[in-house]
Parts: C-alpha cells; structure tokens; sequence
C-alpha cells in the first residue's frame, strides 16, 4: 500500500534524510545518530513539562507528547526524532487496565496467568485502536510538521514484551511466569501472542500513516529467551506485528541524471528491531522481516554483523554506562563503535539501550557532534 501524497517519504522531505539513506543499507556521507529514550529523562526541559503530570495523559496529550518528541531535536540536533509514548499506550486504549507507577513501570491490574485469563483479555477487539488511536496520529502529525527534514521514528514495543508484562502483571527480572505459560498451554499463548501482535501492529501502523519515516518494534525482554523458544514461540508473533507496516511504501525519485521518462521506483518504509540482551537471537530478528537490526552494549558491532551475515544495516550500541564516563573514555568508545560498525553495510550510532535519566545532555550533543565530526572526515 502506498503512503499518502504527502507523507514525508512521498513529498521527498525524508526519503534522502541520512538516517533513511542508512536504514535503506545506503552509507551516506555523514553518519546519523540519534539516542534512545532521548525524549525525555534526562532533559531539563521535560522534567518541568511533566510536574504534576501522569505518564499516561502525557503520551494521550497531542501537545505535550509531540513537543516532548522535540526537544531533544532542539537540543541535540540529532538525525532523527523518536515519537514520544509508551509501549503500553495501546493496551490502555484497548480497554486494559494498566497504570505506569514512576520508579517501577508499568503496572497491570490483574495478571493474566490462564487460558481463562487469556480469552477473558482478548475478548477486547484490537479493532477499536482504529478510532482510539487519534490522539497518537494528531500527536504525530504535529510533531511530523514541525521536524521539517528531520524524519521520525515510529515505536512499538514487540508483542513477548507486552505479553510478559501482562502475565507478570508488572515488570520482573526472570520472566518465569510468561516462559511457564508459553510452554505449559501453547494454545493460550499462541492466543495470547497473535493478540499483542494485533494491538501493537495497529499502534505501529497508525504512526507510519501518520507521519513517520521509519517504524522500530522494541523487544525488550526477549534476551530472557532461548534461541529456540523465541523461534518457535516469540517470531511468528513478531512477523505478524511487522506485518502491519511491512506492505507500506513510498515512491522514490529518479535520481537527476535518469531519463525523463524514467519511472518511480517504490520503497518500503524502513523496519528496525531491536532487543536487549538478544546477542544471540540477531538473525532470527531480522528474519521477522526487519530492515534493520539494533544491537545492545553487549555484542561488538563487527560481531554482530558477522552473525548477521554481513548484508544488514545495524544500529548502536554505545554502552550507556560510559555517558557519565571521564570525556577521553567515552571519546574513545564512541570511536570504536563507529570503527566496529564500518563492517556493516550501513550504520546508525545509537546506544545499545536508553539514555539513563541522570545523563548530562550536554554529553549527548557532544556524542552527536563527534559522530557527525569523525564520519565527515574532519
């Protein structure tokens, strides 16, 4: 399905933005950087937006959840925004009962730990996100109009990281509830899992529609698996999450020495996966149907892309235990990572997890000049 005319990938605004270029496994000139988590944490500026706010009603806030997308576009000049919101944002619009209590995250109301549980749950008809979802497409579009060239990034986070929260009811270290579940009823979970599929899919969707360039589905508690469980269990689910955005493309333009009469090409708009802890599971990530593969802090880049063939574009993975590091390690690291990511056929520097919220901003705008600085040739 093509994009709309106007979408920034049809109009040309991002298409030859050097993140999409990179995502598209082109290496452009300078290399692009952008910060996960960005949005938010350690900026100054959100922490004043956010007194007496609750981080649900900030991300269903048009105004305020595009103008946290921006700040750190303001103040970093990083080569791409990443809409601000919640991996949990659709599951609250779907009719679930879950509230993000600051300093542990999100908090069900009931876990969902049977098959009972599971039919009681997916009696909810994701379908409703259609309507449901406008304060994220209006939230979209505005921080869309205001980033110009800069192209943004949709998120979702990957249907076994919503699924565990739910069985859990809250986060955990071991996940030994959602791996007991999968095993012990495949059937519920299977139910279960093509159900987050559908819910975040839609979410997904609904910000590439609206706006944005690129789409990144988040699994961050897939490293608790084994290869095998998350292949049999976890990949099909993720495939059809993907599967939302996969068919979405946009038509690019004849390079300027074509003929005239030379016909447009189409592009789909670019996919990322990431995950953490998930060094072992990188091939099987990209074969969801991803475009491009994150890699966390924990697996060099020249390695990751050896176990990715060497055909993916990847992205990463400054560790963000070094932000708060003397300026010289950190300098050097960066360094490194952009020299370990040269193996790739395409790079984009990010950290290989979110930006801690005691971050020096000023560290970030360093990190981004140094990247653009050291790539450039300078």
């Amino acid at each position: 399905m093509n994009l709309d005319a106007q979408h920034p990938l049809n109009t040309g605004l991002t298409a030859d933005s050097r993140l999409i270029q990179a995502y598209q496994g082109t290496r452009p000139a300078v290399t692009p950087v952008w910060f996960m988590r960005q949005a938010g944490r350690s900026l100054p500026e959100y922490r004043d937006l956010r007194v007496g706010t609750r981080m649900l009603d900030v991300c269903l806030d048009p105004e305020l959840a595009s103008e946290i997308t921006l700040q750190p576009v303001r103040r970093h000049s990083v080569d791409a925004g990443i809409f601000f919101s919640d991996i949990v944002v659709p599951l609250k619009l779907v009719g679930v009962d879950v509230e993000i209590v600051p300093g542990k995250g999100p908090v069900l109301g009931k876990a969902v730990r049977t098959a009972a549980d599971v039919a009681e749950l997916t009696a909810l008809d994701p379908a409703q996100l259609d309507t449901a979802l406008a304060p994220i497409t209006l939230a979209v579009k505005r921080a869309v109009a205001e980033l110009g060239t800069t192209p943004l990034i949709g998120f979702a986070g990957a249907p076994f990281t919503l699924a565990a929260y739910l069985v859990e009811g809250g986060p955990s270290k071991d996940h030994i509830h959602a791996r007991t579940l999968m095993q012990s009823d495949p059937d519920a979970w299977d139910a279960l899992m093509t159900w987050t599929a559908d819910v975040t899919g839609r979410f997904l969707r609904a910000q590439v529609m609206a706006g944005a360039s690129a789409a990144q589905l988040f699994d961050s508690w897939a490293g608790a698996l084994s290869l095998q469980d998350y292949s049999r269990f976890v990949a099909p689910a993720s495939t059809k999450a993907i599967a939302h955005v996969r068919d979405l493309s946009y038509a690019l333009a004849p390079a300027a020495d074509a003929a005239t009469d030379a016909p447009l090409t189409h592009r789909n708009v670019p996919i990322v996966h990431f995950g953490v802890g998930t060094g072992e599971l990188l091939k099987e990530m990209h074969n969801i149907g991803a475009d491009v593969v994150g890699v966390d802090y924990r697996v060099p880049l020249d390695e990751a892309n050896r176990r990715l063939g060497g055909t993916v574009p990847i992205q990463g993975n400054v560790d963000p235990a070094l932000l708060a590091a003397p300026w010289p390690v950190l300098e050097a690291h960066v360094r490194d990572v952009m020299k370990r990511g040269e193996s790739a056929p395409s790079h984009v520097v990010n950290l290989g997890h979110g930006v801690p919220p005691d971050t020096d901003p000023d560290v970030l705008g360093r990190i981004v000049e140094l990247v653009h600085t050291v790539s450039a040739g300078e």
